[in-house]
């Protein structure tokens, strides 16, 4: 039993916590259902449900990225992104869009957060070698888990873009976007600092 004031989030599971027990299996879900923000009770093919629970794998593969071992700085980096798409999920999982981060302000998700990808990407990008061509994903553990953190990223962008313009806050598209650049630009980074070589295609 846990005790805890968060937000819970897995791939079939959003609960907003504030300081109760809470028992791991809540038995609410054995029908194939599962509640979103405001109380609503959706079929957990939803494509509300996917879309986080896309971003729930997406941010599994980082930390399995993390434990393959990458170095303090990315290590930092991708904490980061991590927090943010526990907000992200959050975010998504309230189809009424109506979640006050004032009340919440660890499920503030915005343009700054965009423009910190950007100079993250700008900040690796110097670092490696010019692209003349595509790749194939690869090199050491860490930086093969990041170009498959990559496609997951891609997938829950799909995903994401299927909900429709009034489905979401349109800058959630957009960190989404960005993000999957940025982990390329992390898996490059990764394999360049234990110098595996890339693959051309």
């Amino acid at each position: 039993m846990l005790c805890c004031r968060s937000i819970c989030l897995s791939s079939n599971n959003l609960l907003l916590v504030y300081d109760q027990a809470v028992k791991i299996y809540t038995r609410t879900g054995d029908q194939g259902q599962t509640g979103l923000f405001g109380g609503a009770r959706v079929l957990k093919s939803d494509t509300r449900v996917a879309a986080y629970g896309d971003v729930d794998e997406l941010n599994a593969a980082l930390g399995v990225a993390v434990a393959m071992g990458v170095d303090p700085e990315i290590t930092d980096v991708i904490g980061k992104i991590q927090r943010a798409l526990m907000a992200l999920g959050a975010r998504l999982a309230d189809p009424g869009r109506g979640l006050a981060s004032d009340k919440l302000p660890k499920l503030a998700l915005g343009q700054p957060d965009v423009d910190r990808l950007e100079q993250w990407i700008d900040h690796f990008e110097k670092e490696l070698p010019k692209l003349d061509r595509f790749i194939l994903p690869g090199g050491t553990a860490a930086g093969a888990v990041l170009h498959l953190a990559r496609t997951v990223c891609r997938r829950a962008e799909r995903r994401i873009v299927s909900l429709g313009p009034d489905g979401l806050e349109p800058v959630l598209l957009v960190y989404i976007n960005r993000l999957s650049d940025l982990l390329f630009v992390l898996a490059r980074a990764v394999n360049a600092r234990n110098g595996a070589l890339e693959v051309e295609w």
